[in-house]
């Protein structure tokens, strides 16, 4: 699973979980680039916990997040994951973005193995009420339209969140699952997680009025 820790790579593993697939492992790209074009930046350190919390091994690949160059360090994850676990095939949250879609495809390609992405074109509004009815504890992490403001860091989406993503798509066109980079989400406990995870210290940190992110100083695993 490629595993940024965000909504939509969660609820992709746990879709492939209740269905009885085997997930041999996780892999997640940190990158030293926080405005890269392929993968999730804001509390990707958070990954750690939640493969414990899964108990699922992970994959840490760092990249200096330069674009394009960037796919060589994702096909050396996907090449380390291939050889350490066995694995043949990979999924991936994806949901609008064809250019990460068919950079990905392409090196699965080169690496003889099978690309899923169950979300793809999924209905944005459905997916968020899906994750909402499913109790997944999901945060934004980072916030970057109009429309947003620090207020909205380190907040749940829930159904009142998904209301306001709603309104503020009829308005600017804001896309109600961020995949117009609107917002970046983390999540600290889903239905497949054994232990949740607390945050026990964080910093807001913004650069404009309507951007920032929250940047997460420490966090535990807790019992559920």
């Amino acid at each position: 699973m490629l595993f940024s820790g965000g909504k939509d790579s969660v609820f992709s593993l746990y879709y492939f979980l209740e269905q009885g697939w085997s997930v041999s492992c996780l892999i997640s790209l940190k990158s030293k680039n926080n405005d890269s074009w392929m993968f999730h930046t804001p509390a990707i350190n958070l990954v750690e916990l939640q493969s414990k919390s899964l108990g699922i091994p992970l994959v840490l690949q760092e990249t200096e997040g330069e674009k394009e160059k960037e796919l060589d360090d994702l096909k050396v994850a996907l090449a380390r994951a291939k050889k350490e676990f066995g694995i043949t095939g990979v999924a991936v949250g994806a949901l609008l973005s064809d250019y990460q879609q068919e950079r990905v495809n392409r090196i699965c390609e080169s690496l003889s193995l099978k690309c899923f992405a169950p979300l793809w074109h999924k209905d944005q509004t459905k997916l968020l009420k899906e994750i909402i009815s499913l109790d997944f504890d999901v945060v934004l992490v980072g916030i970057a339209s109009q429309g947003l403001g620090e207020d909205f860091l380190g907040k749940k989406i829930d159904e009142k969140m998904l209301e306001s993503f709603v309104k503020l798509n009829e308005k600017y066109g804001f896309h109600v699952a961020g995949e117009g980079g609107e917002f970046e989400s983390i999540v600290l406990d889903c239905p497949v997680f054994k232990k949740k995870i607390k945050l026990v210290e964080t910093k807001k940190i913004m650069q404009n009025e309507f951007t920032g992110r929250l940047e997460i100083l420490n966090a535990v695993l807790v019992d559920k």
